[in-house]
């Protein structure tokens, strides 16, 4: 449903809209009036002209954070284009802007605000234009946001004129999805060697080079598609490859080929949007967009938490939001009548539009809890989700996350949509997404949402939030046994904390078992915490050793869980009872309803009964007081800004790949994990040993298949290491000091990551205003109110400009060429030593690893940074690492012939202001001795 591009009319000069406009950087704040005359102004004289005259802004919260002042408010560019051109992507920034538009870019800050007008006008004048490609719904739109003062609904009101016919409701103008019959099951093929080099020649092109490591790569992922053997034992294959060797189109060649021949579907893994997005535009060299019939051979699949949910938006729209977040509707309802496919989170919807709202309106807008009630829902035959599960099940290729497809693997809803022939991209991760998928946490933030599930909302919550009585009240009124086990699951789950729960069990005033065990774990942590953290920092002790008093808690708190699982699995068996031999009043509709509800109760039970294994095992096994070897618990308090947010249990598998081989490995055919760090190196080279246990492969039959491809880049030539040795640590000033005048030398393009929140915020303080003023904009996270998808577009975008971050920003961002020039780690990334990681660590120690598997854990860390900086052909760089203390061992962390040196900062600062320009003499590959000049 996406559009053409915005409207752009080459040699047309746009009207200035005469509104004064202000623009606000870390260098200063420009203020031009209607007059056209410009004047720099201090931030006081600006919050005051915000606040006498409405403004014309870019990106209201950001300018509200450079000038210290949270009220401003004003006339935003950046939700005029979202209200003109809905599902359009623009970077949002003045070159952004200008991009987007076809204006011309300004030159410096203070010619900022002429362009802010030239933008206004240009995008009110769309409005007037015939070929106005959005202009369906809009006029309604406005109506709406002209009753909730929207500032921009007044200067938008004479240009948008009234439809001569009564625009469509969106919920009526979204389409239908199709009800398909299950796909046969996959033909039994073998794909070809032969084949698949014919097929990877069409899809990277006549005239593209051949490269051998691309189809040795293709044919070893080939492998993966032939028939299993034998059940349980699927062809596994982990394959290392290098930056650059082509990888995605690697696989896809034999994918598309089983796909075409056997009928079948290949799931495609990875672990970020980006790379999400990388596969969705190189997929369509192997299938076209959309098939004869009308369905898509390629779909990308996510968790239902990062689509729209129609419901809660139609919620929002009749009253269930106010004040700004009213207005966020209406520009999401915009949106949803143009998206792709309804994807809130990554999609089409501009990243930047959820943050010039308050805090967690756009989440409000999608399924974060499994609330949903399927075919119960008035708009379940539009809804994004189902239409998005329904195309994968006919789908050649899905594209789909770690998580997405563990959880599908585990308990989808249709046996036939799991997903058997599986492409583990950016494999990496999967150890550490099947750590998240498999683990169980019993906190009270969790207890409260199956409460809120169960019972329905508080009194005087505002949603459409139902309990299951009300859920399901045509159900309870027809069957007495289901009825009754609604009625006592209800009344059980009274026992789960209600709002307010923390507030109580700070005060000692706990109400109910759970509360009472949440008490119990908040007054263990805290006596037991000898970590002297600040209070920023959560806090956690082992689930050992606990008194008597505290398991009697436990036990209490145990029963109270059975008592609402008991109903529930009783009220499972009813539904299913009641779709077996329906009654003439169930039709089709009904029947989904009720098996949507059977998929919510089994993960709610299975929920239950993960809390009630935890809380049975705390004594030990049989009694002894001793921990379960297969898990790790521990008891936390999670707080953030000195503020405690939650309270629980937590259980980890020692080794979550254990989980993880039964529930995907061992029911699929054939998977592929694959990355350019899959297979860390060590002082003896290439380690298998931890890739396979990393793997899950040590649970299956058999050894996996092994493939290794190499990098084409020239590392020794394009790229050095320089380990400066003067910046002590804890030093502050010296670390903001050196990040300054790294950003300087290379003359931005710099990528700065951190280990820890507080020392980025305190060095961006320290830099950003000096660095603005000489053309060098700093962003960074966890400071600018902007989300992390759009400050890499910024930082994409603008050679000039540096982006500090932290782990998010270590892996799956990819920004090749000019604008990422250097990477810079503030300190060596070792692991932190928290309950989880010592005990791996112990496990590890026992067969004399310890200290091995943290170097594993930094090798890994230091090569995925590195992996930044090089992406092409071409690109040059440095990578800088700020701590004398970084281990020689750990050089074999970076590629073969990789530059190393140790030297002070002035020194460094010389090398990056010079480029790279590399010689590589006669030393060993990776022994870190060539020169470079």
């Amino acid at each position: 449903m996406t559009g053409p591009p915005a409207l752009s009319l080459p040699g047309v000069s746009w009207p200035v809209l005469p509104l004064p406009a202000l623009h606000a950087s870390h260098a200063g704040s420009w203020l031009r009036g209607a007059d056209g005359a410009v004047r720099t102004v201090g931030k006081g004289e600006a919050v005051t002209a915000a606040a006498d005259t409405p403004l014309l802004l870019l990106n209201a919260p950001l300018v509200a954070s450079r000038l210290g002042y949270p009220d401003l408010s004003g006339l935003d560019l950046l939700e005029l284009f979202a209200f003109v051109h809905p599902a359009r992507f623009m970077v949002p920034t003045p070159r952004g802007l200008a991009f987007a538009l076809g204006l011309q870019e300004p030159c410096s800050d203070d010619a900022v605000p002429l362009l802010l007008q030239q933008a206004a006008g240009a995008l009110l004048s769309t409005c007037d234009a015939n070929g106005w490609p959005e202009r369906e719904g809009a006029w309604s739109a406005l109506q709406s946001l002209m009753r909730l003062r929207w500032p921009w609904a007044q200067v938008l009101a004479p240009r948008i004129r009234r439809p001569e016919r009564a625009e469509r409701w969106l919920f009526a103008r979204l389409p239908e999805w199709r009800e398909l019959p299950p796909r046969p099951q996959p033909a039994p093929v073998v794909v070809g060697e032969e084949e698949i080099a014919t097929r990877l020649a069409l899809l990277t092109g006549e005239g593209a080079e051949q490269r051998e490591g691309q189809q040795a790569f293709a044919r070893e992922a080939g492998r993966i598609f032939a028939p299993r053997e034998r059940r349980g034992q699927p062809h596994l294959l982990l394959a290392q490859a290098g930056t650059g060797i082509g990888k995605t189109l690697g696989y896809l060649a034999p994918a598309s080929l089983w796909s075409e021949r056997a009928g079948g579907t290949v799931w495609v893994s990875t672990y970020t949007k980006n790379l999400q997005r990388q596969l969705r535009r190189e997929s369509a060299r192997a299938w076209p967009a959309v098939r004869a019939d009308g369905s898509h051979p390629v779909v990308v699949r996510k968790g239902r938490e990062n689509y729209l949910c129609l419901l809660n938006l139609e919620d929002a729209l009749q009253g269930g939001f106010g004040g700004r977040a009213a207005v966020l509707a209406q520009l999401v309802a915009r949106w949803a009548a143009y998206t792709q496919d309804g994807d809130i989170v990554g999609g089409d919807l501009p990243g930047w539009l959820g943050t010039l709202f308050r805090a967690r309106a756009i989440r409000s807008l999608t399924d974060q809890r499994g609330e949903c009630i399927y075919a119960g829902c008035p708009h379940y035959r539009k809804c994004f989700i189902e239409r998005s599960a329904r195309a994968s099940a006919e789908a050649d290729l899905v594209i789909a996350n770690h998580a997405l497809v563990m959880v599908n693997a585990a308990r989808a809803r249709d046996p036939w949509q799991r997903p058997t022939r599986i492409v583990f991209d950016e494999g990496h991760h999967v150890f550490d997404a099947a750590d998240s998928t498999f683990a169980a946490a019993l906190t009270g933030r969790e207890a409260v949402e199956l409460r809120r599930w169960i019972v329905g909302p508080e009194r005087g919550s505002r949603g459409r939030r139902r309990g299951l009585a009300a859920r399901l009240a045509d159900i309870a009124s027809y069957d007495e046994a289901g009825g009754e086990a609604i009625t006592r699951a209800c009344a059980a789950a009274d026992a789960l904390p209600a709002e307010g729960w923390l507030q109580r069990i700070a005060d000692g005033d706990a109400a109910g078992p759970l509360e009472a065990l949440l008490a119990a774990v908040r007054r263990i942590t805290h006596a037991r915490d000898e970590s002297g953290q600040e209070a920023g920092y959560g806090l956690e002790t082992e689930a050992a050793q606990l008194d008597g008093p505290f398991l009697e808690i436990a036990q209490q708190a145990g029963s109270a869980l059975a008592a609402i699982r008991q109903p529930l699995m009783r009220l499972s068996v009813r539904l299913e009872a009641l779709v077996e031999d329906a009654p003439d009043w169930l039709d089709a509709q009904g029947r989904a309803r009720v098996d949507g509800a059977r998929h919510s109760l089994a993960w709610r039970i299975d929920t239950l009964a993960a809390w009630e294994a935890l809380l049975g095992r705390l004594g030990g096994v049989d009694g002894d007081n001793l921990p379960d070897p297969e898990f790790v618990d521990w008891l936390a308090v999670d707080r953030a800004e000195a503020r405690e947010y939650d309270v629980g249990l937590h259980r980890h598998y020692l080794d979550p790949m254990k989980p993880f081989a039964k529930v995907v490995l061992g029911p699929a055919d054939g998977v592929m994990l694959t990355s350019a760090t899959l297979c860390p190196t060590g002082p003896d080279g290439a380690d298998w040993a931890s890739a396979i246990a990393r793997s899950g492969a040590a649970y299956l039959d058999g050894q996996p298949l092994l493939a290794s491809a190499p990098s084409p880049f020239d590392y020794a030539a394009h790229a050095e290491v320089l380990v400066v040795t003067d910046i002590r640590k804890g030093d502050l000033a010296a670390l903001a000091g050196a990040y300054a005048r790294i950003i300087e030398a290379a003359g931005g393009g710099v990528l700065g990551l951190f280990t820890a929140i507080r020392r980025l915020r305190a060095v961006h303080a320290r830099i950003a205003d000096r660095l603005a003023r000489l053309g060098l904009p700093l962003y960074a996270q966890h400071v600018d109110p902007i989300d992390t998808g759009t400050l890499v577009d910024i930082f994409r975008d603008d050679e000039r400009s540096s982006l500090l971050g932290t782990d998010a920003l270590r892996d799956g961002v990819d920004v090749p060429g000019e604008s990422l020039r250097c990477v810079v780690l503030e300190q060596v990334p070792w692991p932190r030593p928290n309950i989880l990681h010592r005990a791996r660590r112990a496990a590890a120690q026992e067969t004399g690893g310890g200290q091995a598997h943290d170097d594993r854990l930094i090798r890994a860390r230091l090569a995925q940074a590195f992996g930044r900086l090089i992406r092409r052909q071409g690109d040059r760089g440095h990578f800088v690492v700020l701590s004398p203390a970084f281990p020689s061992r750990l050089a074999d962390a970076f590629p073969p012939g990789t530059p190393i040196h140790r030297l002070p900062l002035a020194e460094a600062l010389q090398r990056i202001e010079g480029g790279v320009s590399c010689t590589v003499e006669a030393h060993p590959a990776g022994s870190g001795q060539e020169e470079c000049g």
